[in-house]
């Protein structure tokens, strides 16, 4: 698990071991096995998505990655959970199950922000919701192991990966255990997975069982506890919030004395000359040490039910994510350890473009018949240039699964892939709906010293200023533009993915490029909030960046001579935030003639940072202490509801509402009806608001987080829409499920 040292690449097949040609699409059924030749699957993926055969989905992607090591893979998507069969239908797999969630954690997909139950699902054929069980990971691998008892079982994908340790679970309101726990998973690969997955798979076909290997960056398993890979390795005691320090073997009270010897003692034959050990040899020895230690981080039963030990868990986590320097991580869960190998090196651009070169059908398996499947329509016209983000947004969940550190593709690679979509995407029209990622505009940026950025621990690159080593030259993404536009075939090439407007207004040629070509109108931008308060607790730059931006965006929009419009979001009731701040923003929208569609408020995802303020009241941001700041959050529902009418303070059904929250704020005098007022006074006829079960805040108790209220419920975040600018009607809606840059 060394980071300094090259790893395999995942396009070299061990001695021996042969690519298999690619079948149209990986088999879901017998008569599929039949046709291929097939009396077993080698590895058999299941997952709670719809099959589309699609770099951009999970399935798909890992499927075709291990049939071009020479594996047979067969696919299960969407099985009925209800009893075992539906697991039965391609055998027993040869070496192991591979079980995934989806494309999206299960919770956040079945419910809704006001946790209730979805009646659609974007994953799947006709949009129809309830084809997926609440946590399916957890599901999934039980029904498998029923199966086949002594199947053994690979746990992956975004929801295990960001259930790996203990994490507050919103929809139950508790702490949960580690995914492996209920699972019962042989192993848990988190992270982007491709390295960890080919390595244990080669591993497994070489008989090894998944359960005995421990030594693969990017897993997770469960362990005896105490165990430990090796007598020359050390733990660190961060149990507690003192500074980490070394654990002393306790003496041993029953040990007997050694016995004095009478023999004379030698001298030693020569003095030792003193060494002069250099700074590079200084490092390195430390370096090594790291690799040997592991951090116990305070266990299950500790941080369920004390606030200040979970924030400080969530903390060191969160510092241990970047693959140069992290340590391993072992957490108790009863009497067992979850032990956490350090995150997975990121992939070289060689191996991306050989991930995202192999071949794809790139449409859904025959099996659906042609129905509509709405994550299917979104993204078949557009191209993943890019992984990883190190804005580190508090809210947003992308930095603890892809990583900090940007992967890149290379141009060849993705101008080839334009040219398979033109070619082969049935009903492509010469419209490539989006080149980008997590972030839309952060190809090809990376730490300027691979030496600083091996051993940087910040939490964000771009927070609280851009730090002075990262190289943000949006050069190589201007020239790919370019590139891609001159494309026989490509008409119009659009910007779909969210974009990170602090490092564009250092680079003012890419946002003219930008709005000269790929912006159709609107442009989606995220300053998330106005106000210090809130901002500091998401890792957001203050909006004087956004208006910097918004200049620069209206000005090279007017030399184009185009009208086009920001599309700017914002989250309401976000931990940090008071009644003062949503009140600060609504005339900050006002003011700049902003009228959002539809807003949505904070909704706390597993293992996110603010998730974490949200469930403790504290800021892991700062190290911890039993007197740390107290975080405001905001947990009672008519308050929500109150800050989310803010940001719609334009919608006569809120100003009930907000009239009733003025008043309450003393600051009745926005309540009028000439320009300068936020909202209308009451009209004749116009019927009040019920009055507010609870108004008041609702402070958690010790242990309340804990008590469970509602295992079925669940939230995710609500469907963004266009913001209407100045003189803009309706337009158009954002798709649901399209993830955007924080």
């Amino acid at each position: 698990m060394n980071p300094s040292s090259a790893p395999t690449p995942i396009y070299q097949l061990p001695q021996g071991m042969q690519p298999r040609k690619p079948a149209q699409f990986l088999p879901m059924s017998r008569a599929e096995m039949d046709v291929l030749g097939w009396d077993e699957c080698d590895i058999i993926l299941v997952t709670g998505d719809a099959y589309i055969d699609h770099p951009s989905f999970g399935m798909a992607l890992i499927g075709r990655l291990l049939e071009a090591q020479g594996f047979r893979v067969g696919i299960i998507s969407q099985p009925d959970w209800h009893s075992a069969e539906g697991f039965k239908v391609l055998g027993k797999p040869r070496l192991f199950f591979g079980v995934t969630a989806g494309n999206m954690d299960s919770m956040i997909n079945r419910y809704t922000a006001d946790k209730k139950p979805r009646s659609d699902d974007a994953y799947t054929a006709g949009g129809e919701g309830g084809k997926r069980p609440d946590r399916a990971l957890t599901v999934y691998s039980q029904r498998c192991r029923e199966a086949y008892p002594g199947v053994e079982i690979m746990a992956g994908g975004i929801e295990g990966s960001l259930r790996r340790i203990a994490q507050y679970d919103y929809w139950s309101d508790k702490v949960r255990q580690s995914a492996l726990v209920y699972a019962k998973a042989d192993i848990l690969l988190f992270g982007n997975a491709e390295r960890a997955l080919v390595e244990v798979a080669q591993r497994a076909a070489a008989g090894e069982r998944l359960s005995q290997i421990r030594d693969v960056r990017g897993t997770a398993f469960l362990t005896q506890h105490g165990w430990m890979p090796g007598a020359d390795w050390t733990e660190l005691d961060s149990t507690t919030v003192d500074t980490p320090g070394r654990v002393e073997p306790h003496p041993d009270p029953y040990a007997m004395e050694p016995e004095k010897s009478n023999e004379p003692v030698t001298p030693p034959d020569a003095v030792q000359p003193i060494r002069i050990v250099s700074k590079a040899e200084r490092l390195a020895a430390k370096q090594a040490q790291r690799q040997k230690t592991v951090v116990r981080i305070p266990a299950y039963e500790a941080v369920a039910y004390d606030p200040v030990l979970y924030a400080h868990a969530s903390r060191t986590l969160h510092l241990e994510s970047n693959p140069g320097n992290a340590r391993a991580m072992v957490q108790t869960h009863g009497e067992r350890d979850v032990w956490l190998n350090p995150p997975p090196i990121p992939l070289t651009t060689e191996e991306m473009d050989y991930v995202y070169g192999l071949f794809y059908a790139r449409n859904p398996h025959p099996a659906y018949n042609g129905a509509r499947i709405p994550a299917w329509e979104m993204i078949r016209f557009s191209i993943n240039i890019m992984r990883g983000c190190f804005g580190g947004c508090t809210f947003c969940s992308i930095t603890e699964h892809e990583g900090r550190i940007i992967q890149s593709r290379s141009e060849e690679s993705i101008l080839n892939e334009i040219v398979e979509i033109r070619d082969k995407t049935k009903g492509f029209t010469g419209h490539i709906s989006d080149l980008g990622g997590p972030t839309a505009n952060m190809y090809r940026l990376a730490c300027k010293d691979p030496k600083i950025e091996q051993s940087c621990r910040r939490l964000s690159c771009v927070y609280p200023g851009i730090c002075e080593n990262l190289n943000t030259d949006h050069a190589p993404l201007i020239q790919l533009y370019r590139k891609a536009r001159a494309i026989p075939g490509v008409k119009k090439i659009t910007i779909g993915s969210g974009l990170r407007y602090d490092l564009a207004v250092e680079n003012p040629e890419y946002i003219k490029e930008l709005v000269t070509h790929h912006v159709s109108g609107y442009l989606k931008i995220a300053p998330e909030h106005t106000e210090d308060g809130p901002l500091s607790k998401m890792m957001k730059p203050g909006i004087g960046t956004f208006e910097k931006f918004k200049q620069l965006f209206d000005k090279f929009s007017a030399q184009a001579g185009k009208k086009q419009y920001l599309i700017p979001y914002f989250i309401a009731a976000h931990p940090g935030t008071t009644d003062e701040d949503m009140l600060n923003l609504a005339l900050w929208l006002k003011s700049n003639n902003f009228k959002p569609d539809q807003v949505q408020a904070f909704t706390p995802t597993p293992m996110a940072m603010a998730t974490t303020m949200w469930h403790t009241r504290r800021n892991p941001l700062r190290k911890l202490a039993r007197s740390s700041e107290k975080v405001e959050i905001i947990r009672d529902a008519h308050q929500r509801k109150v800050h989310k009418a803010f940001l719609r303070y334009h919608d006569p059904a809120n100003w009930p509402i907000l009239r009733e929250a003025l008043v309450a704020m003393g600051r009745a005098e926005l309540i009028g009806n000439s320009p300068q007022h936020l909202i209308p006074a009451q009209q004749p006829g116009e019927r009040p608001v019920a009055p507010p079960r609870n108004a008041v805040p609702q402070k958690p108790r010790h242990g309340d987080a804990q008590r469970p209220r509602s295992e079925g419920a669940a939230a995710a975040p609500a469907t963004r829409k266009k913001i209407v600018g100045p003189g803009q009607g309706k337009g158009k809606k954002t798709m649901a499920g399209k993830s955007r840059a924080r």
